[in-house]
């Protein structure tokens, strides 16, 4: 059979004056006009799914039975995504590439979707939707509809990683994915919306990381339509030599590929892509072979044409293809409007369908054998779904970096730096592997991580000085001011099997709310995909945390990404607060060692008492909240108050409230609880770490007073606890929004967590204690303290010795 191209246009033998293309051969043209084919049926499939829901070949005439009821989706970037895609499977197949596919543009699932059911990938892992007349007609009912699938290319997509349905992280992730992975082709289209972006505008320098050495290639396709939902968009607009010149800025050499006829197109765009590789292949053999280390420019294309090309070209006489007009569906209203359907039916027919695929509905063999095969596909390929190669961390036994604590409260330590030293021993370990990294803001040594520096630096491609310290184009630990960076490049690396953590201030994780969301999100669905491998989790590290951030003020002061989190599905998330350097060991290996999870784990970094020894805090953990016997004095029956604690600084004052109160009133009752693992104060009906009701009343009571000092707002600790029995006995102090420059102590006291105000509140909620003449007087010991307290500190510019020097009493409580 003839495949001839959809339209005619002028041979594309000779194509010089192109900016970044020089005069060059070109394919036959047999083998363009099959590209145009299979281009056409990816088309005709993403109308289809947009539309139909019967029909699915046009072998009947179009009714308005055969269209859905509601019509969702977006074909304006699609057919951009299906020209790529068309062209990265020639490339594949010329070049022997290992390739993936990351669709920026935010709704170009239609595309993405079209293009694995051409392959045959869809099917594989779909077997109801075959690669026949029911399976179309099951591919495209399922498109936006009840029970079916989302408009973008998400988790249900094969060969996805990237949902896309917030713009900005397409690029940082095909980065994150191409990490390590020596022989990957990403082939990632940034779409000219998205590139509007703050994430993305930062993404561009990405490359800067990138080593042609150890690590893969991202291609960036920029695509140009013009448009956004209603409007241009800001790089189709400034010309050429403006963008030629800020991609060059960027690092990148640019190759455009532009015009409207798909003749001229095909052409162009398959010598760029030959061109495109055979340059990168050569910036690859000159790190890895030739041991040139100079910071390469790495290849991009540019690739302008119309918004919704070979769409309807006029709707109701206005202009629609080349416009923000076919943003979305182009034809809409068909009850309403008969001749929408009939133009509809023509745009479908325009694709020559019945040329296309077969009397079965199969794509013609001529067409079919156009698709890469196997793990080649760009939709099969294996890092496109990284729990399959996920190999498990090589982990050192945590209990090695312990602190030794002869006693509760008898040393100090750092948290975070004693962590440092295990994670320095994971990167060793899983050196050869290549398969940990460590993400962060510029604050590895801020975090007291720096024992990582002892087996590797930070990475760069950019120039580096000889004053520069551990930094050096072979480092695993990657550091830029973007934490969207951070968790984009993270991201991709955890999407394509590897493991990493991400390490930052707590305050400004929040600039990343958006990003764990859709990753969140992701891994809830993917839970339920059965063709789909879990990952590694994403573990956060956030440390400079509230209370120790008297020095920067209250910009640096926020604990609210933790309630942020707890939104998220049960089976999702996990929030851990170790009050001291031992269980953050025993938290952090668990950790690293879990599969499918966002764990987010608080921890302070300055010198603090240290509680539990080693196996202690491994119990302790294992459990995930319980009673500390060496802090309370109730002899195991029901005490008068309880006293709960969750942070590492609310655990301080907590006990410093415990030792003021058995001083000042000896005969009162107190149990003290300790939560490390946030989630064990859900009923276990709503999360799986979450105790039952009987444990929880048994650490909690089922009627005494409980004084709750928690990390962050205490709201929500009451979110968590609402069901439970002694829920109204419960008060929580936390973070109230009151925070400036002052004293670490100050902290505490400015939002009513400190111990003075906890002792002040068992004080006045023990109802025996009403009237007592010691309980009067240690409240009035406490309201002294404050006031000279707050004399201290400003007249000092430092925390009274007394609260500073602060120890929990040797042999106090048995």
């Amino acid at each position: 059979m003839t495949l001839a191209p959809t339209h005619d246009g002028p041979p594309a033998a000779a194509l010089g004056g192109v900016p970044g293309v020089a005069a060059r051969g070109t394919l036959a043209e047999a083998e363009l006009s099959a590209i145009d084919a299979y281009w056409r049926a990816a088309n005709f499939l993403s109308v289809g799914q947009i539309y139909l829901r019967g029909n699915p070949l046009l072998r009947e005439p179009l009714v308005l039975d055969h269209v859905k009821p509601r019509l969702l989706g977006h074909w304006g970037t699609t057919p951009g995504l299906n020209f790529v895609y068309a062209h990265m499977n020639r490339a594949i197949r010329a070049h022997d590439l290992n390739a993936m596919f990351i669709a920026g543009p935010g709704h170009g699932g239609p595309g993405v979707v079209a293009n694995t059911y051409l392959e045959g990938t869809y099917s594989e892992v779909y077997p109801e939707i075959g690669r026949d007349v029911a399976g179309l007609t099951r591919l495209f009912t399922q498109f936006s509809y009840p029970g079916g699938i989302p408009s973008h290319a998400a988790p249900e997509t094969p060969g996805s990683i990237h949902e896309g349905g917030e713009l900005g992280y397409a690029l940082v992730h095909a980065y994150g994915a191409a990490f390590d992975n020596p022989d990957l082709f990403v082939c990632c289209v940034v779409g000219d919306g998205e590139a509007e972006t703050g994430a993305l505008a930062a993404s561009w320098h990405s490359n800067k990381f990138l080593n042609p050495a150890r690590d893969g290639a991202v291609l960036p396709i920029l695509h140009l339509n013009g448009y956004k939902i209603a409007g241009p968009t800001v790089l189709a607009r400034i010309g050429d030599d403006d963008l030629t010149a800020l991609l060059r800025g960027y690092g990148h050499e640019p190759f455009f590929v532009s015009g409207d006829d798909p003749a001229t197109m095909h052409a162009l765009m398959a010598v760029t892509l030959d061109e495109v590789v055979a340059e990168i292949r050569h910036i690859q053999a000159d790190a890895r072979e030739r041991r040139v280390v100079d910071r390469p420019r790495w290849p991009m294309i540019v690739l302008r044409s119309p918004k919704g090309w070979t769409g309807p070209k006029v709707v109701d006489g206005k202009p629609t293809e080349g416009s923000w007009r076919s943003h979305q569906v182009p034809l809409a209203g068909l009850a309403e409007h008969p001749a929408h359907l009939a133009l509809l039916e023509a745009w479908l027919r325009s694709y020559r369908p019945d040329e296309l695929f077969d009397a079965d509905g199969a794509l013609v063999p001529e067409l079919a054998a156009l698709a890469p095969v196997g793990e080649r596909r760009m939709g099969a390929n294996p890092h496109a779904n990284g729990g399959l190669l996920l190999r498990d961390l090589v982990m050192p036994d945590f209990r090695a970096y312990a602190v030794d604590v002869p006693a509760p409260g008898a040393v100090d330590g750092e948290a975070t730096r004693v962590l440092g030293t295990m994670l320095r021993d994971v990167m060793r370990l899983n050196a050869d592997a290549r398969n940990f990294r460590v993400v962060g803001p510029d604050e590895t040594s801020s975090n007291r991580l720096d024992a990582l520096f002892e087996v590797t630096d930070r990475t760069s491609e950019a120039v580096i000085l000889a004053g520069d310290e551990h930094v050096s184009r072979d480092g695993r630990v990657m550091e830029v001011l973007s934490e969207h960076l951070c968790q984009g490049w993270l991201e991709g690396y955890l999407l394509t099997g590897r493991h990493g953590l991400f390490s930052c201030y707590e305050a400004f994780i929040h600039i990343v709310d958006s990003m764990f969301n859709q990753h969140a999100k992701w891994l809830k669905t993917t839970r339920r995909i059965s063709w789909r491998a879990p990952i590694a989790s994403l573990n956060y590290l956030l440390t400079s945390h509230v209370w120790r951030q008297d020095h920067n003020g209250a910009s640096h002061q926020d604990p609210g990404f933790l309630d942020h989190v707890v939104n998220k599905k049960a089976d999702v998330v996990r929030v851990y607060l170790p009050p001291d350097a031992n269980t953050l060991l025993a938290v952090a290996d668990h950790c690293l060692r879990s599969r499918h999870y966002v764990n987010v784990i608080v921890a302070g970094k300055q010198p603090a008492p240290q509680w539990l020894g080693i196996d202690a805090a491994a119990a302790h953990c294992a459990r995930g909240l319980g009673v500390w016997d060496w802090a309370s004095n109730d002899g195991g029956a029901d005490p008068d108050v309880v006293l709960a604690c969750c942070g590492d600084v609310p655990t301080m004052e907590t006990l410093a409230a415990v030792d003021l109160l058995r001083t000042h009133v000896p005969g009162l009752a107190m149990r003290v609880v300790n939560v490390v693992d946030l989630m064990t104060l859900q009923p276990e009906r709503e999360h799986p770490h979450g105790v039952s009701d009987e444990e929880f009343d048994a650490l909690f009571t089922r009627d005494r007073p409980i004084v709750f000092a928690f990390h962050g707002y205490p709201w929500l600790i009451h979110r968590l606890t609402y069901r439970r029995t002694n829920h109204g006995s419960l008060h929580v102090r936390g973070f109230k929004e009151e925070g400036t420059t002052t004293t670490p102590f100050d902290m505490t006291v400015l939002n009513d967590v400190d111990r003075f105000h906890l002792a002040l509140d068992v004080l006045e909620r023990v109802p025996r204690l009403r009237g007592d003449a010691a309980a009067d007087a240690a409240a009035a010991h406490c309201r002294a303290r404050l006031d000279e307290h707050h004399a201290y500190i400003r007249a000092h510019g430092d925390d009274l010795p007394e609260v500073r020097d602060w120890r929990w009493p040797a042999g106090a409580i048995d």
